[in-house]
């Protein structure tokens, strides 16, 4: 029996998915150009799930590889030898079970690979005569950034010589992760782990000028939820008007795609499969009010990030109309995470969803309220009409938003 997933990658055969074709599409129309692109979204908004279903849907035609940085260990960064090693070892361990010839799989491995330089070697002798895909995922949870941009000009230099004649390489790369790969140093500065020479420019110079903008939109359109649930319907005739459930999700999540799985899921499994309305809105009040990885990772983004706080405070508790220009950093930085988009009042910045509004309320609210009076900061009309007695009001919160 299928269910609702929002723990990882979405299955089909296993979870109820919206109809993601059309996005599967649109990148496949840039693979087949043989574009390098980075895809970068928010956490849990179905990066692994769409480049799982992109290798399905290209095996016939690339040999795909398929791998992750997420869990290779400090070990693997230490130095380039390493990180080289791994490298190819996750190429052969993502072919390992294709239906290649295992001399072609095993032609991967090679030990005598200690350094960049043998591994564009070793690179252009397995893509001489394939069209190799390469799909890299959390690309921004490397331990060492320093050796991931030695490997990102590595690719570079590689592309810029395939195309001139002199080279082989992979025919097409992606990249996923929440940071763009022109704000990884940033990423990297944030974290403590480094600190940029004078000599070195600015911080957003990236060896990655070689991909294209990647326009596919992630969210899921009312139409794509509507995939889903008229799905599992099918398989269990309750009834309930599939369109105007919806319509009504995404009024609350804008399509952000863990939340419209979570409300789903809730529905289903927590309040006895009321497929209304009004059962939509119950849900969202569950979530709001529990700890998952989404929530849990936007209060550290908020703690981490002083500058973002005081931008999504401004714009969500003071009412301050802020302007949605993505050189600002600090609201490029808000836009990357998922939690602005541009509003439809003169181009001024918005809050991404109804959800995260709610959410960041109680918990811009919660802040203020814990610290000494004088320091409070004056919170505004919302901050005095939806705490009574030092209560949030969820229900007037709600109404609020709605």
């Amino acid at each position: 029996m299928r269910r609702f997933n929002v723990a990882g990658l979405c299955v089909p055969s296993y979870d109820y998915m919206v109809d993601i074709s059309g996005k599967l599409e649109q990148i496949s129309a840039l693979v087949s150009e043989g574009k390098y692109f980075v895809i970068n979204r928010a956490r849990q908004y179905g990066k692994t799930t769409i480049l799982a279903a992109l290798e399905r849907k290209l095996a016939d035609d690339y040999v795909v590889s398929f791998i992750s940085f997420e869990g290779l260990g400090e070990e693997s960064f230490k130095t380039s030898q390493k990180f080289c090693r791994s490298f190819i070892n996750l190429i052969w361990q993502s072919l390992e079970f294709s239906d290649l010839p295992d001399e072609y799989k095993n032609g991967w491995l090679d030990n005598d690979v200690t350094n960049f330089d043998e591994l564009g070697n070793r690179i252009k002798k397995m893509c001489k005569d394939k069209k190799v895909l390469l799909l890299i995922d959390e690309v921004d949870k490397t331990s060492n950034n320093k050796i991931f941009l030695q490997f990102l000009s590595m690719l570079r230099a590689k592309y810029l010589a395939s195309k001139n004649g002199k080279d082989y390489t992979f025919h097409s790369v992606i990249l996923a992760g929440v940071y763009d790969i022109r704000n990884i140093k940033l990423k990297i500065i944030n974290e403590g782990g480094y600190s940029p020479l004078e000599t070195e420019g600015k911080i957003y110079n990236s060896p990655w000028n070689i991909a294209v903008k990647f326009d596919v939109d992630m969210s899921f359109s009312p139409a794509e939820i509507s995939s889903m649930l008229a799905d599992y319907e099918a398989d269990h005739s309750f009834g309930f008007d599939v369109s105007a459930i919806a319509e009504k999700i995404y009024e609350y999540t804008s399509g952000y795609p863990f939340l419209v799985s979570r409300i789903c899921q809730c529905i289903d499994e927590e309040l006895d499969k009321n497929w209304t309305e009004s059962g939509v809105t119950e849900a969202v009040k569950i979530i709001v009010n529990e700890d998952n990885v989404l929530f849990d990772d936007l209060s550290k983004n908020l703690e981490n990030y002083p500058e973002l706080f005081d931008f999504l405070y401004s714009v969500l508790i003071v009412g301050e109309e802020m302007s949605y220009n993505i050189g600002n950093p600090v609201v490029r930085l808000a836009d990357m995470f998922g939690y602005i988009k541009r509003g439809e009042s003169r181009g001024k910045a918005a809050i991404s969803n109804r959800i995260f509004e709610i959410y960041m309320s109680d918990y811009f609210i919660s802040k203020d309220e814990t610290k000494p009076l004088l320091m409070r900061k004056n919170a505004g009309v919302l901050h005095q009409d939806i705490v009574k007695g030092g209560v949030f009001d969820m229900e007037l919160c709600l109404r609020k938003f709605a």
